[in-house]
Parts: C-alpha cells; structure tokens; sequence
C-alpha cells in the first residue's frame, strides 16, 4: 500500500466584534465579505450566522507551511475588518453575545438549515477549527477513522474556549459542544468496518429524503465527503495560533502513528463509544483539569500526564513531519491552561478591580481580540487596540 500522503488543511471559524463596545457585529457591511473574498481568492466563506466569517488554508504539505497559511488568513481578515470598526475573535463562544439577536446569513443551504433546525439552529452562536488530514487509501482511512474516535476527548481538553454564555460562566471549558449537541448527527462517530460500509447507511439517509449529501452529518470526526481525508471536527477554536497549530499537529501524527500500527498489523484497542463519550464529557467540563480515564489501567490520569504520554506516543512521527516544536506545545497548554482558562482569569480579575460583570465580560472580548490578532502585522495590532 502507498504511505499516505498525511497532507493538511485547516478551517477556522471566526465570530466578529465591534473593537468599541465587543458586542457582536450582528449585520456587518455587505462591503467587508466582498473584501475579504477579493483578497483571499476562494478561502473565505460566509458561515451560518451573519457574525461569522469562515476561512480555510490551502492544502499544505508541513506545520510551517499551515501555520503562515493561517496567520496570512487572521492578518487579512483583520486588515480587512478595521476600516468597519471591527475585528476577528477565534473563540468559540462570545462571552456575552445574545443568539437571540442574531440573524443566519441569506444562503440556500443555510436557509434551508434554517427551515429544518428551527430555533436549535437558531442557537448555534459558536465557532470551531476543523483539521483534514490526507489519507488516500479508502480502507486504511476508515481503519484509521475507527481508533481516532479513543483520542477525540484529548484534543477537545486541549482546546477549550468557551466557558461563557450570553454573559454567564457555564462552568464548562467547552461549552460549545453542550450548544452543538442539541444538532442532529453530531458527536461521537459511529464505526464502520469499512467505506462501503459508511456510504450505504449515508445512503439509506439520501434515498429516504432525510439528507441531500454527508456533509450534514456533523460527527466529531468524519470522512470527508469532497475529499479523501479525515476531517477533525471536535476542537474549540484557540486564539492563539500556536495552540490551534500545536492540536493540528497532534491530529496529524497521530493518523501516522495509527498508520504506522497498522503496518506492523498492530492496532489501538476498541473502547466502548459509551465510555468514550465519559470522557468526552470530562474533557467538555474540566478541560486541561480534567482527569480521563485510562481504559487499559482502568483509572483516571490527570491530563498533565495523559499529555507527557502522548507526545512519547507520536514522537517518531513528531520527527517525521518536522513538527518536535509544535508537540511540546502541548506541555505548555497543559500546564498553564487553554483560552478557557485564561478567559476565566481575565474576568475574576476584572472582577476583584471593581469593574462591573458587562465590563469584565468586555475586558475578556478585549483579550481575546488581542489575543487572536498576535499574528498580524504590527501596525494592525496596534490600531486595533
């Protein structure tokens, strides 16, 4: 069989605020998408609600490649939004933004979600980073696709951002997934003994009207329907680019660590999807706190250490895609907290110096838009401050 290919694309997921008041940009000008568009030729997308915007890398071949890819798309959507008073957060929740005040972008297939989801839809003011790893052999990417499911709950505890909801703590790191799992076909992935497998119950959807395609089944981890590639789905977006590239990183060597198993005729062990999903939820509420249970030693281990193991795990392929630096990050989110933490601390904080709840909620937007535009130019930076 051929090696993979292992190449990546990244989409990240944008809310836009108001740099004065960061409250949420809920009619932006027509004029700021058609720049933004003009400048990145086909990597923009509007998304559902009209306060999102969507970017996507090209395809890359290295971490260094998606990370300027990446930091390109911040800086341009930032340059292009300033003129409007306006600025990107990647954060997957907005500390105080009202769904209610919301409106979905005018678009078929949006409408159309709009029509079948009614108001479950209506309250999806959130935000992610989907991660596409090139796996061109059809049978390997579904061998791959059913051991990936064990580590979902690892990249989610590492990524959470959104411990607010319309200006409230949840006391969740991710509350997103809480706000996502009320959608239909979303969360944890069925297993499939191979693609034919897959595609004749995607098809039973199809034939009976219920879907036009698989792209609106939402799992945490997918196949691809336009491409030949698994797509991670479970991560909250981070504001710092190093966090979001550091968890690509870990998505993309551990498919060739799996890889790597199924050639020595090895494989990660099948859980329980019930068991998984505890740990899911342990990730959701604790993040970098949460203890997640080891299913071959039968107890909880601490995040800290379930990170050190990983990055023993993928350190071979860590060598082999170039990307040492970007796994060690791991350590230094583990260990120091994820946005959700530090967006908990900014408000406590804001808090004790006597500002009010609105205006602790603001001084956290006010991280966040700083927090999301640190790679770009230093001149936007600094106006957008």
């Amino acid at each position: 069989m051929t090696e993979p290919s292992f190449t990546l694309g990244i989409e990240e997921e944008y809310l836009l605020v108001d740099l004065e008041t960061g409250d949420l940009a809920s009619a932006p000008p027509k004029e700021l998408f058609a720049d933004c568009e003009e400048a990145l030729e086909g990597r923009v997308s509007p998304e559902f609600l009209k306060c999102q915007i969507e970017v996507g890398t090209r395809v890359c071949s290295t971490m260094a490649e998606a990370r300027a890819e990446l930091a390109f798309l911040r800086r341009t959507i930032a340059d292009k939004a300033l003129p409007y008073g306006l600025a990107p957060i990647a954060a997957s929740t907005h500390p105080f933004g009202e769904w209610m005040d919301q409106a979905h972008t005018n678009k078929d297939r949006y409408n159309v979600i709009a029509d079948d989801m009614r108001t479950v839809v209506d309250r999806l003011l959130i935000c992610g980073m989907h991660v596409h790893v090139g796996i061109e052999d059809d049978d390997l990417r579904f061998d791959l696709f059913n051991q990936l499911t064990y580590f979902l709950p690892h990249l989610l505890a590492l990524s959470g951002s959104s411990p607010f909801w319309q200006g409230r703590k949840t006391g969740l790191k991710s509350y997103r997934l809480a706000a996502y799992n009320e959608m239909p076909r979303t969360g944890l992935p069925e297993r499939f003994p191979n693609a034919d497998a897959y595609r004749e119950t995607v098809d039973v959807l199809v034939r009976t009207g219920v879907l036009e395609d698989a792209t609106k089944i939402w799992w945490d981890l997918r196949p691809s329907d336009r491409f030949p590639t698994l797509e991670m789905r479970i991560t909250d977006i981070c504001p710092r680019l190093d966090d979001g590239i550091a968890l690509a990183a870990l998505f993309r060597c551990l498919c060739r660590m799996l890889a790597r198993m199924r050639a020595q005729n090895l494989r990660w062990r099948d859980q329980s999807l019930f068991l998984i999903s505890e740990n899911r939820w342990q990730a959701e509420r604790h993040g970098v706190s949460a203890e997640l249970i080891d299913f071959s030693r039968g107890q909880r281990i601490p995040m800290t250490a379930l990170v050190e193991e990983l990055i023993e795990l993928v350190a071979e392929d860590a060598d082999a895609f170039g990307c040492q630096a970007e796994i060690a990050h791991l350590r230094k989110i583990a260990q120091e907290g994820t946005s959700a933490d530090r967006q908990l601390r900014t408000y406590e904080t804001a808090l004790k110096s006597g500002k009010s709840e609105q205006d602790a909620l603001k001084a956290v937007v006010e991280e966040l838009v700083e927090e999301t535009l640190a790679t770009t130019e230093p001149e936007v930076h600094a106006s957008a401050r």
